[in-house]
């Protein structure tokens, strides 16, 4: 952030605006009066004795008078305004130093007059717009060090895309700790992670993920990691200085995901005890009732006694099969797919739009996997509140593979959300299992694909499924 120098000293010390210094006060008006009547004085003793001399020739006593009376007064006036003049001076250079944001000049008057005041008024002004620049320059510095000591990345992009501003954090991600400013955006993003562009390409806030495998050759926003990488990019617009800007924000989203696992995973282990302690408490005390039942050669009570630990048997493993289908996906199967039937057969078990042309090309996929991970996508999206027309799917090719894009014009999701929403078991809905987007991800992931979320314009969320060729 480039601040203007605050350096100077001032170059003449200001007067104390009191009488004791400056004297017995002698005003402007007082001055000019004097003025004039030293002149009248002057002109009438001249002009009689001009008479004297030459009592018969009234002409030449005028010439006379006239060329005398003329030079003396304009030099004297002369005299007077001479440094009223250069004071007027002095305080125009001074108001333009204000113009240029320098407030390190004063002025000084020695008389003690009218002007005085104005000199005064004048200095403390400059004294009052020095210390707020001051306290302004201050405070600029301590921003800027907030700013380029912060963990998110900023990036601030001029009206034609040009990057106006960019922080320390956002030169490592961006451009290998180089300078950024002067430099284009759309040059920058050349050289960036893939997902990054497509996050920017989506338009609005989004949550990608930079995969340490596909990165990891030399691009920014890379991961040396083994773990794939999850930043969320936000983007404001505003007006400065009359001219339109973008602010790009990135944020490291991977440690305080890793930190939401474990509280979520701590949960989960809660819930399983909770549902497990529920149906196996019942089941051991209809046991020992039945046990106790056939001791006393009852068993018309035991049919039903079976029925119930057959049920609550089957919940337990109808339970357990959900979760285990998450901790342990297979490793994808890879099939020839035609998209029409392939998007038929979706259609058939729930409502949704098809945007645009289906790709005419053969897929290769886990029919199962991409079928699960869409259906959760598309429920989620029926979940929302969008309209029911609101509700799409649009595949298309692009240079590294086929983008899937499941959108609805919902309410989109908070920042607080977003960063939470690939957690597994994470969930705001109040009897959802957390499972949908997490096991999305795992699948596409499965597939050396990515996903993407973002917050569309007008409304409503996009989820971006990329699997490569």
């Amino acid at each position: 952030m480039n601040l203007p120098p605050f350096n100077k000293t001032v170059t003449q010390t200001k007067p104390a605006p009191t009488s004791l210094v400056r004297g017995w006060r002698f005003s402007l008006a007082a001055r000019l009066s004097v003025l004039v009547i030293a002149i009248g004085v002057a002109s009438t003793g001249l002009v009689l004795g001009l008479i004297t001399m030459f009592p018969n020739d009234i002409s030449l006593v005028v010439g006379i008078c006239l060329l005398l009376l003329i030079p003396v007064s304009i030099s004297l006036v002369r005299a007077q305004l001479r440094p009223m003049l250069a004071l007027f001076r002095a305080m125009s250079g001074t108001v333009i130093s204000y113009q240029d944001r320098d407030f390190s000049f004063g002025l000084h008057w020695q008389r003690n007059d009218e002007l005085a005041d104005l000199v005064d008024a004048h200095n403390e002004l400059g004294s009052v717009l020095r210390e707020q620049r001051l306290d302004l320059v201050q405070r600029e510095l301590l921003l800027d060090s907030m700013l380029q000591n912060t963990p998110v990345a900023m990036v601030l992009l001029g009206q034609r895309g040009h990057i106006v501003f960019g922080n320390i954090t956002a030169r490592q991600l961006l451009n290998q700790g180089k300078k950024l400013e002067g430099n284009s955006l759309e040059t920058i993003l050349q050289q960036v992670s893939p997902s990054l562009r497509e996050a920017m390409a989506q338009g609005g806030d989004g949550l990608f993920t930079v995969s340490a495998q596909t990165d990891a050759q030399g691009a920014a926003l890379r991961t040396d990691a083994e773990e794939d990488e999850i930043y969320h990019l936000s983007r404001r617009h505003f007006i400065l200085n009359g001219i339109e800007h973008e602010l790009l924000l990135i944020r490291h989203l991977t440690v305080e995901l890793r930190r939401q696992e474990v509280q979520t995973w701590k949960k989960v282990i809660r819930v399983i005890s909770h549902e497990l302690n529920n149906s196996l408490a019942p089941v051991a005390s209809l046991a020992n009732s039945a046990g106790a039942l056939i001791e006393r050669g009852q068993y018309e009570r035991l049919p039903q006694i079976m029925k119930t630990i057959e049920e609550r048997a089957q919940h337990l493993e109808n339970f357990i099969h959900g979760y285990a289908r998450f901790a342990k996906l297979p490793t994808p199967r890879l099939e020839s797919t035609y998209w029409p039937e392939f998007i038929q057969r979706l259609q058939s078990q729930l409502p949704f739009r098809v945007v645009g042309e289906l790709p005419q090309i053969i897929a290769h996929f886990d029919h199962a996997q991409l079928e699960q991970a869409l259906l959760n996508l598309l429920k989620n999206a029926i979940e929302s509140g969008s309209p029911a027309d609101g509700v799409t799917l649009e595949i298309k090719s692009i240079v590294d593979g086929v983008r899937i894009e499941v959108g609805d014009r919902g309410v989109g999701m908070s920042d607080t959300v977003m960063s939470n929403a690939l957690v597994p078991f994470y969930s705001t809905k109040r009897n959802g299992t957390g499972l949908g987007l997490a096991l999305a991800r795992e699948i596409i992931e499965a597939h050396g694909g990515r996903i993407s979320l973002n917050n569309r314009e007008g409304g409503g969320l996009a989820v971006s499924l990329i699997l490569p060729h």
